[in-house]
């Protein structure tokens, strides 16, 4: 199952644009808040010029991108902590994603409502962050008021627990987020029950508009004004016309860079897939290959998986009955130019169980 990025932020800022766009899927983006009620799944694929040039050195019948899942959700207004708006929708569904991207809107159109009445970047992630923060606080402290008695009975874990969410309280209370914290593994464990929506890796998408007033015009204070708070942060951010990627979307590729052209987007620029790359290695993710005959595929796993648990992509057999490896970088395999001067060159490598899969490695597995 793929792991998820849950697309929030103010009603009206191209939320659910945006996810039309990722997966060319109809759902409601009409002009007015709330409008997207329950969240909409998309699995989207992993743009990878890598997955077609293995899948023609095979001469493969099928290719099958990595992929990763998009949730639109419910957008967001201030005191959703509170019940505010759809704010308890939107928190619940939340929880279960694995990242968040916020979108934030950087263009100004008279025809879009601004649920805050105008539009300044940096006001809107402050609403939507103490948000986060807000509901994390109350989770923390129902959670405190749950272990009190094994506390007060000396229990070691709810001792050591409360020692945890007391020092993320504090964090929540001066406004950080419960990411700022450095945790060892076990409090990871802990924490990671609590589902913290502050604990989340975030990616700012900042969205734009062909022909409106946008703040990453040339020379735009505003706009340097915006980087220079996501570099204090520490944020990552990708800027992305929703509206153009959208219309897009249901283009040829080889149509696509004439269109982006006319449209004025940069030249060679790739909004939406610059994105989802962006949205998979926020979650920490790389891709590993097979390939032949019948089919190339990418697979999707966290860095640092060993060559068992990498498998595990494929099925869950190949952890239990794993017996090895043979390994190649794309890269040279492709240099190669057929299986048979790799295996002249003596260039398949055979790894073992504590083998770390790398980005980019072509594997067949043997069990």
């Amino acid at each position: 199952m793929p792991l998820s990025i849950g697309i929030v932020g103010l009603p009206n800022v191209g939320k659910s644009t945006l996810f039309n766009a990722l997966t060319e899927k109809s759902v409601p983006a009409e002009n007015y808040p709330f409008c997207t009620i329950d969240p909409s799944v998309g699995v989207v694929a992993v743009p990878d010029d890598r997955l077609e040039q293995l899948s023609r050195f095979s001469h493969s019948a099928k290719t099958i991108s990595a992929a990763i899942e998009f949730v639109d959700i419910a957008g967001l207004v201030k005191g959703a902590s509170e019940g505010e708006g759809l704010g308890n929708q939107f928190l619940a569904h939340i929880r279960e994603v694995d990242a968040i991207a916020e979108v934030v809107r950087i263009f100004e159109d008279e025809g879009i409502v601004h649920v805050s009445g105008g539009v300044n970047p940096i006001d809107d992630i402050e609403t939507i962050n103490l948000e986060l923060i807000l509901a994390d606080a109350q989770t923390v402290s129902k959670r405190l008021a749950n272990i009190e008695k094994d506390v007060k009975r000396g229990d070691k874990a709810a001792v050591e627990e409360k020692t945890l969410l007391d020092g993320i309280e504090k964090t929540l209370l001066d406004g950080k987020f419960a990411a700022s914290i450095a945790v060892r593994k076990q409090e990871a464990l802990v924490l990671k029950k609590l589902s913290l929506l502050t604990a989340k890796p975030i990616l700012y998408v900042l969205n734009k508009k062909a022909g409106a007033r946008n703040l990453d015009e040339t020379g735009n204070e505003r706009f340097k004004k915006l980087t220079d708070f996501f570099n204090t942060i520490g944020a990552k951010w990708v800027v992305v016309d929703a509206g153009i990627e959208h219309e897009l979307s249901g283009i040829g590729k080889d149509e696509r860079e004439m269109f982006r052209k006319e449209l004025g987007t940069r030249e060679g620029s790739d909004g939406i897939g610059e994105l989802i790359r962006a949205s998979y290695d926020l979650l920490g993710l790389i891709t590993y290959f097979t390939t032949g005959p019948d089919e190339t595929r990418g697979w999707t796993i966290k860095h640092g998986s060993t060559a068992p648990i990498a498998g595990m992509a494929i099925h869950t057999d190949f952890r239990d009955k794993f017996i090895r490896a043979e390994v190649i970088a794309c890269a040279e395999l492709l240099a190669a130019g057929s299986i048979v001067s790799v295996r002249e060159k003596g260039l398949l490598r055979t790894e073992g169980k504590e083998y770390i899969v790398k980005d980019g490695d072509v594997i067949e597995f043997k069990i």
